[in-house]
């Protein structure tokens, strides 16, 4: 792996700027010296326990319902191996490796903050395995996102003992051929340790922040692509006035409105229509822009903020608390926020896709558009955008059907001791589908916008939307005769979830989108 920076790591201290770019290989990190010495406290106090008589939930007893049965001190160890092993049981596609990694990154930063009673070794073995770029393979199915994420984190601690599987270098290999190509041993387990390494709501955090995160750019790519419907179907931007968003107060909305005057100002193609157009009203797909998609950038902000609680958090059981002697049993692996959270993007990504079909709608109905019908200049013998949007409508209506909260639905688990679950892991891996069925809307919505404004030529939009509508055409020439356009929806969906699109108008819409505010 060719290393590309260095990364402190502080505990309780990621930011949403660090876990944006720690999913991405070419990082390494290192712990704060700081944080070692709360380590060490607390696997000193594991440690004690262990060697008592009393018994302690994870050190010495069995797991779930099987916490009644003593486990004497000789088998402490293999307590804590046959966890690992027993279950690493996940099914399905391996996890992506820029998830996996931010698994690890947050697996071990939990671990640092010294209320699990694991060794330095461990918290080190983790960081060993993203620095080297080794990363576990992780079938993505088996969670249900309370007892922490058991099955997908067994498998991701697996290679630590010299278990499982791996990737390096994109290759796919038994963990302890990797292991050893990096220099590495497998680790010993200690008391707790290999519960500290499968409690934990990890797995579903960074599904949910893998997924928050090109949400992101999908939802800036949606707002750029409105906008640009906008002015291709010469709608009014009276809607977009300050001073109605302002009476309102919503925040997401107010931004929203903003970004939407920043990409209009200056188009030609409006100042033609400012007299003479007899429509009263646009519809709710151009002029409620700011309130839909406000709404779901306040949504966007609610989830920011409940996932990055839930990095920084500790999250296995039971807890050590070095400074007071004890040890707690509690719950703080039931995912519940994060499933919460990862619903609300759910419905916010469905939203999106949404709103913007309408907008295609729109724009091939010559009635309300005033384009030529399915933007065509031949219709008939064309049927230019037709289908097009015929594909639009059948991924909005796939969505909604996965828009349906996961966190609803429990089952019990456990013979029933782990009665109501989250369902946090399957919540958050299901964001990746949506939004690649609204990235591909929003491809549709730019060529279609775009070809809506080649029938305005001479006069030009905005400067800012002339560079998206440059930036589509880079990849997909106008469409005057029938073509397919699959190839061209492929690869202007590459440009918005790459953040091409978002990217050429950062400099235009500084801070306005922003998920992390403080």
């Amino acid at each position: 792996m060719t290393v590309a920076t260095g990364h402190t790591l502080v505990p309780g201290q990621l930011s949403l700027a660090q876990l944006r770019n720690l999913g991405a290989s070419g990082h390494t990190i290192a712990l704060h010296a700081d944080c070692r010495t709360g380590i060490r406290a607390s696997a000193t106090l594991v440690q004690q326990a262990a060697a008592g008589d009393a018994a302690v939930y994870g050190v010495n007893t069995g797991f779930g319902k099987l916490a009644n049965q003593r486990i004497g001190h000789d088998d402490l160890a293999t307590l804590q191996l046959n966890l690992l092993r027993s279950h690493a049981v996940g099914v399905g596609e391996p996890l992506a490796p820029e998830v996996v990694r931010l698994i690890l990154l947050l697996k071990a930063a939990s671990l640092a903050r010294g209320h699990s009673g694991v060794r330095e070794a461990v918290v080190d073995g983790l960081l060993a395995l993203y620095n080297r770029g080794l990363t576990p393979v992780i079938p993505c199915q088996g969670s249900v996102g309370a007892s922490g994420d058991l099955a997908p984190l067994a498998h991701l601690c697996l290679p630590l003992i010299g278990e499982g599987e791996l990737l390096l270098d994109g290759v796919r290999m038994p963990a302890l051929a990797g292991l050893q190509q990096a220099g590495l041993t497998p680790l010993q387990l200690s008391a707790k340790e290999g519960l500290a390494l499968i409690n934990g709501t990890q797995v579903s955090t960074a599904l949910a922040l893998h997924a928050l995160f090109a949400t992101e750019r999908v939802f800036e790519a949606a707002v750029i692509s409105g906008a640009l419907t906008l002015d291709a179907a010469r709608g009014s931007d009276g809607p977009f006035d300050a001073r109605i968003h302002a009476v309102r107060g919503q925040p997401g909305q107010i931004d929203c409105a903003a970004a939407y005057r920043a990409l209009a100002a200056g188009s030609a193609i409006r100042q033609s229509h400012l007299e003479g157009d007899d429509r009263v009203q646009d519809p709710y797909c151009l002029r409620c822009q700011p309130q839909v998609m406000g709404a779901c950038l306040d949504q966007m902000r609610y989830a920011a903020q409940v996932l990055l609680r839930e990095a920084n958090a500790v999250t296995d059981n039971p807890l050590v608390f070095a400074d007071q002697g004890v040890l707690l049993s509690g719950g703080n692996f039931h995912a519940e926020p994060v499933a919460l959270a990862a619903d609300a993007l759910a419905v916010a990504i469905a939203e999106i896709g949404a709103i913007t079909e309408r907008r295609i709608a729109m724009l091939v109905d010559t009635v309300v558009s005033r384009l030529p019908p399915f933007l065509t200049p031949e219709p008939g013998l064309n049927s230019g955008f037709m289908i097009v949007h015929v594909t639009a409508a059948a991924l909005a209506s796939e969505n909604k059907s996965l828009a349906h909260p996961a966190s609803v639905d429990s089952l019990p688990t456990s013979a029933n001791q782990e009665d109501h679950v989250s369902m946090a892991t399957f919540a958050a891996r299901r964001l990746q589908p949506m939004l690649d069925n609204t990235a591909h809307i929003v491809a549709i919505e730019l060529l279609a916008a775009a070809q809506g404004i080649e029938f305005l030529r001479p006069l030009r939009s905005s400067d800012a939307l002339e560079t998206v509508h440059h930036k589509v055409r880079s990849v997909s020439a106008a469409m005057m005769q029938d073509r397919s356009l699959a190839p061209d929806m492929q690869a202007v969906q590459g440009m918005i979830k790459n953040g091409a699109i978002a990217g050429a108008m950062k400099a235009r819409l500084p801070a306005l989108l922003a998920l992390d505010l403080t």
